[in-house]
């Protein structure tokens, strides 16, 4: 429409200046009609070169634009590296670390005072229960178990003259010859004396318990991991709030692992199931343990479940504070995929990862099953066939459009 204006205006300009022209020779002769036409078809082709001018001007001036928009359009949106999750075998089995501990461990302290008299013991020995690790020297507790005894001894004696009276007594009062208060004065000083050597009788039990305490004997079949006694110590067993531990022992034919297991793997950590353990300092050789129970409680911290693996240890190979690797069986339908580390996104959501879809970046979160460092394992969240981002910006939200761009991966997920 504005070239077809411009064409209309140069046109009309074009018979305005002809008129002008060849007003003064109407008055004396009359122009020629062709050249007249001529001249006109020559100045409408002048104007439709500026019209065609100012149009193809104006055209190129609006695809310029028009690709200017389009370039910064195209710069604006982020280009983002994609990998696509690498697909592990069916799972059949986890490794979780852990820490051997002896199926037994005791302190044993003193359980009376004196002195160190012997220890019969140092550490790294084996015993056997009921066996005789240390004496000590009670000279307090002896002197008051003989003056316990004398004391005893004596109300035995107020007892059997008590009862000889109240059995006199008694046969008297039938014929009249003493009183019936009398008489039962003398039952009650009976019951009294036969009182007072049932007290003297615990006393002395008492004490001789205590001097049995002179002895320390071992609770059960271990090996003696701690001695902190030497001969001539004194012995507080209860004055102190902290009594003095004489012998730490440990018994480590069986030993125990207590394992976290991740919630995502606790419905396999079933009562009765096999367990294999590895070592470091054993390589290549492998240790049978048995899951024997659960905590049947997840830790709300840590979102795992403990269990205790327990393994025979007949020759003492192992040993307490061990770390060990436990190998536990979990279900074949248990999939999971790999990606890099690098393509977590940690928000207070949870763990989080951008993956590409129609062209538009979707956080979505996901589970971690282990952590190899460079990579995880991913056991829900994610499919193969997901494009995940790598290295995403800490801005990234779900909704954003994104470019792939088209060069691959290195190293990743192959």
């Amino acid at each position: 429409m504005i070239v077809h204006e411009a064409a209309e205006s140069a046109v009309q300009k074009t018979d305005e200046s002809l008129l002008a022209s060849t007003a003064p020779a109407s008055g004396g002769r009359q122009a020629k009609g062709p050249a007249r036409r001529k001249s006109l078809f020559a100045l409408a082709g002048v104007a439709l070169c500026i019209a065609a001018v100012v149009f193809f001007g104006i055209r190129s001036r609006i695809e310029a634009g028009s690709r200017l928009k389009l370039a910064t359009d195209q710069a604006a949106i982020p280009v983002v590296q994609v990998i696509y999750p690498k697909l592990g075998a069916p799972t059949e089995e986890i490794v979780l670390p852990g820490s051997t501990q002896a199926f037994t461990d005791t302190p044993i302290y003193a359980r009376t005072n004196g002195y160190l008299k012997r220890w019969y013991f140092d550490i790294g020995a084996r015993v056997e229960k009921g066996q005789l690790l240390a004496e000590i020297e009670t000279p307090e507790v002896d002197q008051q178990l003989q003056q316990a005894r004398a004391d005893f001894e004596t109300a035995q004696a107020n007892l059997q003259l008590a009862k000889t009276t109240a059995d006199r007594w008694q046969y008297l009062v039938k014929s009249g010859s003493v009183s019936k208060q009398e008489t039962d004065q003398a039952v009650s000083n009976l019951a009294a004396m036969k009182a007072a050597a049932d007290a003297s009788a615990a006393n002395v039990g008492r004490l001789e318990q205590l001097q049995s305490f002179e002895r320390i004997y071992a609770p059960f079949d271990g090996v003696i991991t701690q001695r902190n006694t030497d001969v001539g110590d004194l012995i507080d067993a209860g004055a102190s709030a902290q009594p003095q531990q004489l012998f730490h022992m440990a018994a480590i034919s069986k030993l125990r692992v207590y394992v976290p297991v991740p919630e995502v793997y606790a419905p396999a950590a079933t009562v009765g199931a096999s367990a294999l353990l590895t070592l470091d300092e054993y390589p290549g050789e492998t240790f049978q343990g048995k899951l024997v129970r659960t905590s049947d409680s997840i830790d709300a911290s840590s979102r795992t479940l403990l269990i205790e693996v327990d393994v025979d240890n007949p020759g003492s190979k192992l040993l307490p504070g061990a770390y060990v690797f436990v190998h536990l069986k979990v279900p074949m339908e248990a999939r999971s995929v790999t990606i890099p580390s690098s393509a977590m996104l940690f928000r207070r959501e949870g763990l989080q990862v951008g993956v590409v879809r129609n062209s538009h970046a979707e956080l979505v979160p996901v589970k971690i099953g282990r952590d190899y460092g460079s990579t995880v394992e991913i056991v829900s969240g994610l499919q193969a066939s997901d494009p995940v981002i790598l290295d995403p910006a800490d801005s990234l939200v779900s909704g954003t459009r994104v470019a792939i761009t088209q060069k691959p991966a290195e190293g990743v997920g192959q």
